[in-house]
Parts: C-alpha cells; structure tokens; sequence
C-alpha cells in the first residue's frame, strides 16, 4: 500500500470520526427563515410599544397587561415557528445524506444548547415580572449567544462565532438601554440571515 493511500484512508476515517462526534445536519436555510420571523416579529413588537405606556406599567410591575401578553405571545410564535422550520429542514437534511437526527450527539448537543437558553429565560421573565423590561433584549442575546457557544463543540464550528457575536452585541445593548428592539432585530434577524446565508452556501449547496 503506498504513502497515498494511507493518507487517504487516514483523511477518510477522520472524517467518519468527525460525522461521528458533530452533528452535521443543521440547515443553513433554516437559519435564513429564523432570522426573516425575528424580523417580522420586531416589527410587529414596534407597532404594538409604539403607544406603550411604561411609566403606569412601572408602578405595577407584578401584572402582565395587554400589551406585555401580546409581545410573549410574538416571542413564542417566532420561536416556536423558528423551531419547526429547523426540524424539517434539518430533517430533510439527515435523510439526504443517509444519518440519523436523533443519536448521542444529538442529545449533548441539545443539553448544552438548552441549559444557558433556559436559564436565559427564566432570568428574562424575572426581569419582566420585575419591571426591567430595557435588559431583557440584552439578557436574550446574551444568553441565546453563550447557548449558541456551549453547543458550538456538538456541530459545525462555525456557530461559536456566531454566538460569539450575539454575546458582543447583548454586551452593547446594555449601554443603550431603550433600543433594545433594535439590538434583538439585529441579533436574532440579521446576523441568522447572515449566518444562514454562508452556512447555506457553505454546506447545504
């Protein structure tokens, strides 16, 4: 057997040991899509604050009025919309290239990435409960940043940066507190369309 190979079927177990350990089948179009609902859900959150009254609101901070119902409820459509659109596509994916979308690596790489999400939440809905409402945008994208970096180890590389990125941007929200909406379309609407795009043309082409 030559030096080639040897070198080939050294580059071919290293890449069965990487599909492995990393889970490859995310979707570069899912990323696209979540970031066109946090999109259209800033804008729909805009319209709704655009007569908000925080001041009365301040004054009583333990009830959820209206207008906080009907951000949740945006928030948890986008999210959930977010969450469907990357199971199919993802699953789509799997299938394409013959490997299964739930396995060990799966699971870690979802118990890393849920944990800090979680904890994120809850930490946001304290804020809310308490009247804090200018750092909720900075906790989510910081939160959803470290989720995105502590699952990074479990799928492509690349999505440290990405998370990376949304930490640095939750960071500087929290000097201009009353831009949050801004910050959070920035964050989870045009860096995931950015992200999205290279990772589709980087991977799903």
């Amino acid at each position: 057997m030559s030096d080639k190979d040897y070198l080939k079927d050294i580059s071919e177990i290293k890449e069965m040991m990487n599909k492995s350990s990393r889970f490859i089948s995310l979707s570069g179009l899912s990323g696209i899509l979540a970031g066109i609902y946090a999109l259209v859900g800033a804008y729909l959150a805009k319209f709704i604050l655009a007569n908000y009254n925080y001041l009365s609101q301040r004054k009583n901070p333990m009830n959820i009025d209206e207008t906080q119902f009907k951000l949740i409820v945006i928030a948890v459509v986008v999210a959930v919309l977010s969450i469907v659109t990357a199971f199919i596509l993802t699953r789509k994916k799997a299938k394409q290239h013959g490997t299964s979308i739930w396995d060990s690596t799966t699971k870690r790489l979802l118990f890393n990435f849920l944990v800090p999400l979680f904890t994120g939440g809850i930490f946001s809905l304290i804020l809310l409960n308490q009247g804090f409402y200018g750092f909720i945008a900075p906790a989510t994208l910081i939160f959803y940043g470290l989720a995105l970096f502590s699952a990074s180890k479990y799928t492509f590389g690349n999505v440290k940066y990405l998370g990376i990125a949304e930490i640095i941007l939750g960071l500087i929200s929290m000097n201009y507190i009353g831009y949050g909406l801004y910050f959070w379309a920035i964050g989870f609407g045009v860096l995931h369309i950015i992200y999205g795009t290279l990772m589709y043309f980087k991977y799903d082409k």
